[in-house]
């Protein structure tokens, strides 16, 4: 049986680990550096058609009903106006068997954690060296323990400590000159928005989200500020836990977003984003990178939990047929989602009334015009 190790117990690797332990040919750990996994109760995710068709070969048709939700169109709102601009009809991609769905992280952490032995994983973990030895790999933890194993999987997120192990060298995401916000509502506090769509509104260097996360009138928001921070604040983890800087990003919201959505906001939580400087392949053949460890996309495309299931299976699919293809389409892939994330941010943040008119006369046209549709979202939330 093939060793392989696995760094990280976020989405990625749970999702590896379930489809792995399905063959006999592998013996499989998930090494997580915490003493838990990250539920991240309360917060939610957007998984596409890919992925949902991923996932159901493992069971997510399962998930109890009223804990998903399956919305249909994302509608685009103006926050100097608020009117709606137009909206875009998401179901064209679902089929019978899948369909674009919001959940709670947390439903989907637990469904992947609690498909899996309680041995598969081990907690307090924390990765400080990674030596290639001639047939294997050798990983030393924290407490000087050690494991060898013959493939590695890092999937420890955007700020992997063991991909900069892997590489000799530190690796480090860039910073996205934005802050978001993030928080639950409840429905009944959203006013002025049809609850079973995403709502989308752009404005002048923000733009917010808001949608179900369950079937019981769950939601959730986020804003996306465009924002400059020095490298001092950035590098001070607890500022973004203060309760006068969290204050100071509501009061700049709430200069564009309805207060009383503002004021009945719960969980709020403020951190900057960061995204991928690069896109690192490992020299070595038995190293992988997988979700955020491989590539931290802007948030624009609500693609990431999408791609870190997309990714793992794909390199599941390699490791079962033994071929070396994995990095080299994932490269291609990623480079093309990135540059339409990138875009699709300029496009949310406009500030210039000339463009902004020009934006949304040209949203209106081109949510309506199939081809175009197929190739924009076609690509991306098809396999």
């Amino acid at each position: 049986m093939k060793k392989i190790a696995i760094i990280g117990g976020g989405i990625s690797g749970l999702y590896i680990a379930n489809l792995l332990r399905q063959s006999s040919s592998y013996e499989i750990t998930i090494y997580e550096k915490n003493n838990s996994v990250n539920l991240d109760r309360g917060y939610g995710i957007q998984l596409s058609v890919n992925s949902i068709e991923l996932l159901n070969e493992i069971g997510f048709h399962n998930i109890n009903l009223e804990d998903k939700f399956h919305p249909k169109k994302i509608d685009f709102y103006s926050l100097k106006n608020k009117k709606k601009i137009c909206d875009l009809d998401i179901s064209i991609f679902n089929s019978t068997k899948a369909k674009y769905t919001t959940l709670q992280r947390f439903t989907l952490i637990n469904f992947l954690k609690n498909r899996l032995p309680d041995n598969f994983i081990n907690y307090n973990k924390k990765v400080t060296k990674i030596d290639y030895e001639s047939d294997n790999i050798e990983v030393t933890f924290e407490n000087s323990a050690s494991i060898k194993c013959d493939y590695l999987v890092i999937s420890d997120g955007i700020f992997s400590k063991s991909k900069s192990l892997m590489a000799k060298r530190e690796i480090k995401p860039k910073y996205f000159k934005s802050i978001a916000l993030r928080a639950t509502i409840d429905r009944d506090n959203l006013h002025g928005i049809d609850p079973s769509n995403i709502s989308l509104s752009l404005g002048s260097n923000l733009h917010s989200v808001s949608y179900p996360i369950d079937n019981r009138g769950q939601f959730n928001f986020i804003s996306i500020l465009r924002k400059k921070l020095s490298n001092s604040e950035l590098s001070d983890f607890s500022l973004f836990e203060k309760s006068d800087f969290i204050s100071s990003i509501l009061s700049e919201i709430s200069k564009q977003v309805d207060p009383g959505i503002i004021k009945n906001l719960r969980d709020i939580r403020c951190f900057p984003l960061f995204v991928s400087s690069e896109i690192h392949q490992p020299i070595k053949k038995n190293t992988f990178l997988i979700g955020d460890a491989f590539f931290a996309f802007p948030p624009t495309f609500a693609q990431g939990a999408s791609q870190s299931i997309e990714v793992a299976h794909e390199l599941y699919r390699n490791l079962e047929s033994l071929t070396d293809q994995f990095n080299h389409k994932r490269m291609e892939r990623t480079k093309m989602i990135n540059r339409k994330s990138k875009f699709n941010y300029f496009a949310f943040h406009l500030s210039n009334p000339l463009l902004i008119w020009i934006r949304n006369t040209l949203m209106k046209y081109l949510v309506k015009n199939n081809k175009f549709i197929n190739s924009y979202l076609g690509k991306i939330y098809k396999n």
